[in-house]
């Protein structure tokens, strides 16, 4: 990431327009990528740590890791990383985002039918489409990070997927795709999104 923070450091200390107009343009020549970026959130954090501990919701969440980072692969998928509770990854397509999320959430079902009610895990998704930085370190940043972000994390609920509307125009077969339209408005954006049903 050495390279990424000093042109980073360059963008905000150039003092000229042009410098830091060629920083920026660096960035994006070095980093920039097009895909769907996805952002799952498990559900209950607060409620099932306050109630069982931290140990305990540590091991739904490490189960949680073991069901998505083969589904997220075996789907053409990339894991960027798991912090807490959310999973951030990166496919070249939404569809192949939405079909990921779609096995993973049924095989959590399959898995929740093998403990008790308490220990059933969902996720919340959150897909868009479009431009981002993508770091050495396999970190990435933009604004269809954040897209996905609000809506993965603060708007879906647990077994749902909500997918912007930049990102179905990608899906050749959108009809295979049962959906509801919605829109939402977060932090004064204004998101066009579809509910997947399956």
């Amino acid at each position: 990431m050495q390279k990424f923070e000093k042109l980073l450091t360059e963008y905000f200390a150039a003092t000229d327009k042009t410098i830091q107009k060629q920083a920026e343009d660096k960035l994006w020549q070095l980093y920039g990528t097009t895909g769907a970026v996805l952002i799952m959130d498990m559900s209950g954090f607060s409620l099932v740590t306050q109630k069982y501990g931290i140990v305990y919701y540590l091991s739904m969440i490490y189960r949680m890791q073991q069901i998505t980072r083969p589904t997220v692969e075996k789907h053409n998928g990339t894991i960027v990383k798991f912090v807490a509770d959310n999973v951030f990854a990166r496919f070249d397509e939404p569809a192949q985002a939405i079909d990921a999320v779609i096995e993973i959430n049924n095989l959590l079902d399959k898995e929740n039918q093998k403990t008790p009610d308490l220990w059933d895990i969902q996720v919340a998704a959150g897909i868009d489409y479009g431009n981002f930085l993508l770091t050495d370190d396999d970190d990435y940043f933009g604004d269809v990070v954040n897209k996905a972000s609000k809506l993965g994390e603060d708007i879906a609920r647990g077994g749902e997927i909500l997918v912007t509307q930049d990102a179905m125009n990608r899906v050749e077969n959108s009809a295979d795709y049962k959906r509801e339209h919605l829109e939402f408005t977060v932090s004064g954006i204004k998101l066009n999104t579809y509910s997947i049903h399956y």
